[in-house]
């Protein structure tokens, strides 16, 4: 008994070791996109820009799809399935990123990026009108820290002046996080696998998007340089580290035991936008950055009822 309660012990440590190295190499991929957009917004428009990426990610979930041998479940859908996807496509990848997108192209990724990032607050805020569910004390603690964090970071900590900076960017950052929150809760009532229901937002996506710049802009020539940058937002903002995000949290013991450490990418992203984009960082991002995600921590430590934000 003593030895086959050891071994299951090794199995389980294994795995969270596993879980833990998924973990490390997904926030680091995300901890280096922000500097990727600018980047990438430099060579060509935000909706061509989208376009790309979409189509990327397409690619890099179907063969993930096609290397893990779940090719079959490709064609088990149902009607509500189908429309399902229709509808979370167009939140995700289309309205989202073409409001982040542009909202990049309007603000300095550290400005941006921390805007961004008060979506798991925005989610606990509309479950309670969308899931039913009541506001707990750590959510108000957050939403606070959070509107704090927001001022702090749009008004570069000039609060007497209370003079915002870019008044669009930011409401564009702030916006995307609302359809974030509205992706997510969407995807909860989504059962097939989760990388099934994202190569099919992709498909969507990428169809939406195709139309987008076909209406609006057309198609301009693209460096190879651009093409590259593009995809790489593709592969590793919006598509194949999402794969490994949910593979760490298929190993982990638990969601929270390496969801925490998702906390961690705004921050070292600031490292990348200060070395790659010399950006010099100010104090104003960095604090009100560690408001909006210290309100996101006191919220999961003393938030009772909350919906899984690492789902």
């Amino acid at each position: 008994m003593i030895v086959k309660i050891n071994f299951i012990e090794r199995v389980v440590l294994t795995n969270q070791v596993k879980s833990y190295l998924y973990t490390v190499i997904a926030i680091l991929l995300w901890s280096t996109v922000a500097t990727a957009f600018k980047l990438t917004l430099q060579e060509t428009n935000y909706m061509q820009l989208l376009l790309i990426a979409s189509l990327a990610s397409l690619l890099s979930v179907f063969l993930v799809i096609l290397f893990t041998r779940k090719l079959y479940l490709l064609f088990r859908f149902t009607r509500y399935n189908f429309l399902n996807s229709a509808l979370l496509g167009l939140i995700n990848p289309t309205l989202y990123y073409l409001v982040l997108f542009k909202a990049y192209s309007l603000l300095p990724a550290q400005e941006a990026q921390p805007l961004n990032w008060i979506w798991p607050i925005t989610l606990s805020l509309l479950s309670v009108p969308l899931l039913k569910q009541s506001m707990s004390s750590g959510t108000v603690i957050a939403l606070i820290l959070g509107f704090a964090g927001v001022v702090v970071i749009s008004t570069k900590g000039s609060f007497t002046a209370m003079q915002l900076t870019n008044l669009t960017g930011d409401l564009l950052a702030v916006g995307s996080s609302i359809l974030w929150a509205f992706y997510w809760i969407l995807s909860l009532k989504d059962k097939r696998d989760p990388v099934i229901r994202l190569f099919y937002c992709f498909l969507f996506g990428s169809i939406y998007n195709l139309i987008i710049v076909t209406v609006f802009t057309g198609f301009q020539p693209v460096s190879m340089k651009g093409l590259i940058l593009a995809g790489y937002v593709g592969m590793f903002e919006m598509g194949f580290t999402f794969v490994i995000w949910f593979k760490a949290l298929s190993l982990a013991r638990d969601n929270a035991s390496v969801g925490i450490f998702a906390y961690l990418t705004p921050f070292i992203s600031l490292i990348f936008i200060h070395f790659v984009l010399k950006e010099r960082i100010l104090l104003s991002s960095i604090a009100g950055l560690a408001l909006i995600v210290g309100g996101i921590l006191i919220q999961t430590f003393l938030g009772n009822k909350r919906i899984n934000v690492n789902q």
